[in-house]
């Protein structure tokens, strides 16, 4: 560890040493250090906010085509390094090397995308009751931003909330989860070459406890958005909303995945296995409740059971890994705490439950499937962020749908059928802001609206067109 490579913040222009350094392990292979990354103090998250204030300005009023094309140079060359990159994220966060190099592509496009939209941000002119007057209706930059991204979208979570803050006008100060600053550090790196003026993106690494709470305190921070756990972002809230800041939130969720009776079995365990358990079960959009229909319940717990047994557990980089490990001891303490709660509440265990050896030491857990549970069990109800899911039976679809929406959560919900009546009902009453019809609740474009409902999400919605109404704030103007 005292070899490994260090990587500084980057604060108005320049890179700046940290307070402190703290080291990024590879979560499949524990000697595997990726470097030893910067912990800024508090001081210096507040000169990277003073940065970015002194930079909005001229920023916010800058020319749209440079703007436009800086972004779209981030993402040309985050595409250029997509295998390069893609193994840094698997290395430091354990998402297999194929699931990687995807994310990476979709960091890339996502800025790209961003640098488009720099070119299409629209207002409205309209006539007035009075005669002779017009109103325009335009849109202008928030301000200063705070990021504070988590760490099982290492890249591509980072990139939708720093594309959309840069090509509306904002200056940003972004926070990556401490546990994976690497390719947060290697997307900076890039910025840092695409030619934006001084302290319109700052980079400050370190913990939630310190750099997080000092952006969310920081009176000069007009924004904040957020993605973690509930009660980080219900603190983050309650501050910003004391000094009147904007905030945005995407928190957590116990996502529903419902087979019906006349599902194609094949395709809905394939949807359920890749669901709950691919990138090791660790995204907020992961089924972790399959709610089964009694007519199909016996067959599908079975087609799992088999299916389950060919999934592959290993390293990451591993060609042939299907799930990699889990991200952090806390994290598989936390998986193995809820197995147990699971036996203890009585499901019936069906598949994995423990840990898996391997070559090299790492945080190795077999995807585990519960059944014969119920959705008053906390295994039901709360989210446990890994690669354990359970099997509840209901009657009928009625039922199925009464049970997917009682849930504090309301990110995202699938079903499998192939009735259509079943299927346009169950878009239409499905408390969530993300539904999948015969696919699986992970994998949404980077060019539409991310986002849920209930306790999974406060604020306007994420990516595309949308991420403008966070971004901007609307200005109406009168000409006589």
């Amino acid at each position: 560890m005292a070899n490994a490579q260090r990587f500084d913040n980057y604060i108005n222009g320049q890179w700046v040493a940290g307070a402190s350094y703290a080291p990024n392990v590879n979560p499949s292979d524990l000697s595997d250090v990726v470097g030893d990354y910067a912990q800024a103090d508090a001081d210096q998250v507040n000169q990277a906010i003073a940065a970015a204030r002194a930079a909005f300005p001229a920023w916010s009023t800058s020319g749209i085509q440079a703007r436009s094309d800086s972004l779209d140079k981030v993402g040309s060359e985050i595409l250029a390094r997509r295998e390069e990159l893609g193994a840094l994220l698997a290395r430091e966060e354990g998402k297999t090397l194929p699931e990687a190099i995807g994310e990476v592509t979709r960091a890339g496009n996502i800025f790209k995308f961003f640098a488009g939209e720099c070119l299409r941000l629209a207002g409205e002119l309209l006539p007035s009751v009075r005669p002779g007057v017009s109103v325009e209706i335009t849109r202008e930059p928030l301000g200063v931003v705070g990021l504070i991204t988590p760490w099982n979208f290492p890249i591509a979570i980072p990139s939708w909330k720093v594309a959309p803050a840069l090509a509306y006008g904002n200056c940003v100060v972004l926070k990556p989860a401490d546990l994976v600053p690497g390719c947060a550090w290697a997307v900076t790196e890039i910025i840092s070459r695409a030619g934006f003026p001084a302290g319109v993106f700052n980079l400050v690494m370190g913990t939630g406890r310190v750099v997080g709470e000092t952006i969310v305190q920081n009176k000069q921070v007009d924004g904040i958005s957020f993605t973690g756990s509930v009660g980080v972002g219900r603190t983050i809230a309650a501050n910003a909303i004391a000094r009147g800041a904007k905030v945005q939130l995407e928190m957590g969720g116990k996502n529903p995945q419902v087979i019906l009776d006349d599902a194609d079995l094949d395709v809905a365990v394939e949807l359920a296995v890749q669901s709950a358990f691919y990138s090791t079960g660790q995204r907020c959009t992961a089924s972790s409740r399959l709610i089964v229909t009694a007519g199909i319940y016996d067959r599908f717990v079975a087609a799992m059971a088999e299916r389950m047994k060919s999934i592959k557990v290993g390293h990451a980089l591993d060609k042939g890994t299907d799930v990699g490990p889990v991200v952090s001891q806390a994290q598989l303490d936390q998986d193995l705490k809820y197995i147990e709660i699971g036996k203890q509440e009585g499901a019936r265990l069906v598949c994995g439950g423990e840990r898996v050896g391997s070559e090299k030491e790492g945080f190795y857990l077999a995807p585990t499937l519960f059944a014969d549970s119920t959705g008053d069990m906390r295994i039901s109800r709360e989210e446990i962020f890994g690669p354990v899911a359970n099997i509840v039976k209901v009657a009928n679809y009625e039922e199925a749908l009464a049970m997917a929406n009682d849930t504090e959560f309301g990110l995202s919900a699938g079903i499998c059928t192939t009735s259509l009546k079943y299927a346009n009902h169950f878009k239409r009453h499905v408390q969530a802001g993300m539904v999948m019809v015969n696919l699986p609740t992970a994998g949404v474009d980077y060019h539409v609206p991310f986002g849920g409902r209930k306790g999974s999400s406060y604020g306007s919605r994420e990516q595309g067109k949308y991420a403008q109404e966070f971004y901007t704030t609307v200005k109406t103007t009168y000409i006589g």
